[in-house]
């Protein structure tokens, strides 16, 4: 089972792909990825959220903890991130992380989340946002295997 990663918009960009393949060639089960975009909306604003919204709610198994990045989110530290995504690997479940579309996700999305994570206050590009999450959750497979990429 890997951690599978629901992003809105369109293909990784060449740097990104480069970063993110750094990354994921360290990751082990259970913390490897598994990558699944789903197009982005040709509408604008509302129209848009609610459109990828329901494509992202389509995607989401029943029973899978939910991710939601968002910048409304809650902020966690390496280790907190590390100890939640070992607990529910621990316990058998399909983690989800969504990445929401320009205009975000609707409320049926974010009620739908078990967690909704801010990587920080700052707002940053979609493709960025790819590489920071693969990034943590590299470091959080290390801090959970006791290893010393994290240093505290």
């Amino acid at each position: 089972m890997s951690i599978r990663i629901l992003a809105v918009g369109k293909k990784h960009e060449a740097w990104v792909t480069e970063g993110i393949g750094r990354y994921e060639q360290r990751l082990r089960k259970p913390f490897d990825t598994a990558w699944q975009l789903l197009p982005h909306s040709a509408r604008d604003g509302e129209a848009a959220r609610a459109e990828e919204s329901e494509r992202i709610l389509a995607k989401l198994d029943r029973d899978a903890f939910v991710v939601l990045l968002d910048e409304r989110g809650r902020n966690v530290d390496s280790p907190e991130l590390a100890r939640r995504v070992r607990a529910e690997l621990d316990a058998g479940r399909q983690i989800v992380v969504v990445i929401g579309g320009a205009y975000g996700v609707s409320d049926a999305v974010r009620q739908r989340a078990n967690f909704v994570w801010s990587l920080s206050a700052l707002v940053f590009p979609h493709q960025l946002v790819r590489l920071i999450l693969v990034e943590q959750l590299y470091r959080a497979q290390e801090i959970s295997a006791g290893r010393s990429y994290h240093h505290v």
